[in-house]
């Protein structure tokens, strides 16, 4: 099978490039690192028309929520910039093609029952979140205006190694890393709410979602998630185990948020029905190699 992945140098899309690869694809791979920009038309219709792809994974986003709330113009031209381009550029070269859109369980804001299913209203509350459901109805758009074969996958959190610290696991998986090369024990940990819980995926099984979606599923939307959630305070006590040291865990009030959203948990039962997918890795795994992915960099003066 012949892959096209955008955003390829991204943690996800480096995770599904490799996972590809494994299968014994022919993978190409598009990211600015790459020397291709989505945002020019004609570079995304170029690099669809090189590849030939049977499958384009849509993986390549701006992703920071954070950053979103400073700069929501650029996060809604881009990420719905790139989607267009990338959709035209598959309707013109390769209208055959399977796309597979990757959008964020964020189009769905605050939960109004769990789980979600797919067939939950979008409520998107922050600039990134608008962008990604704008981008997923989008996608939806080209499929029922021009006949394009597009599967919609609504990721929820997942996390693994090679994750950027500026999301919240790797970034408390790096300071157990750390705290761990200092040698201490226990390791402390300040943090907002404890008893919020979201809904955890490994990163390697998610891009294996996306795999098979594309493998097997007809075009549709898809939530690809665990279906349990866990809590902040038990994330802490797994990761602190994962470094080989004791919690010492405390709440700091300057980070509780006021009207915190205490549970997410998505309805998976879509995404197993069409490929038989369900999770494979452990959070406990997932953390435990995320810290050692860290401790390995932190040795080596990374």
């Amino acid at each position: 099978m012949r892959a096209l992945i955008t955003g390829a140098g991204g943690f996800a899309g480096g995770h599904l490039a490799a996972l590809c690869r494994a299968s014994g694809d022919d993978v190409a791979e598009v990211s600015r690192g790459a020397g291709v920009d989505l945002l020019d038309a004609g570079a995304a219709r170029a690099a669809v028309a090189a590849a030939r792809p049977d499958v384009v994974y849509h993986l390549a986003a701006r992703a920071h929520v954070g950053e979103s709330w400073k700069d929501p113009a650029s996060f809604l031209s881009d990420n719905v910039g790139m989607t267009l381009n990338v959709l035209e550029a598959v309707r013109a070269e390769a209208p055959g093609a399977t796309v597979v859109a990757v959008a964020s369980s964020e189009v769905y804001g605050a939960p109004a029952a769990l789980p979600v299913g797919e067939d939950a209203p979008l409520r998107p509350q922050n600039p990134y979140a608008v962008s990604k459901a704008s981008a997923d109805l989008l996608a939806g758009f080209y499929a029922d205006a021009h006949g394009l074969r597009v599967i919609r996958a609504r990721a929820f959190n997942h996390s693994g190694p090679g994750q950027e610290p500026i999301y919240a696991i790797a970034s408390f998986s790096r300071q157990a890393a750390e705290a761990a090369e200092r040698g201490e024990d226990p390791i402390a940990f300040r943090t907002g709410n404890p008893d919020t819980r979201r809904d955890y995926t490994d990163v390697r099984d998610v891009v294996r979602a996306y795999r098979l979606l594309a493998e097997r599923a007809e075009p549709g939307v898809y939530n690809v998630c665990s279906g349990t959630s866990t809590s902040a305070r038990e994330l802490l006590e797994m990761l602190a185990a994962a470094a080989g040291a004791g919690l010492d865990h405390g709440v700091d009030p300057a980070l509780v948020r006021a009207h915190e959203v205490m549970e997410v948990r998505g309805a998976p039962g879509r995404l197993r029905e069409a490929t038989g997918w369900r999770p494979e890795i452990p959070l406990e795994q997932t953390l435990a190699d995320t810290v050692a992915w860290w401790r390995e960099r932190i040795r080596a003066g990374a």
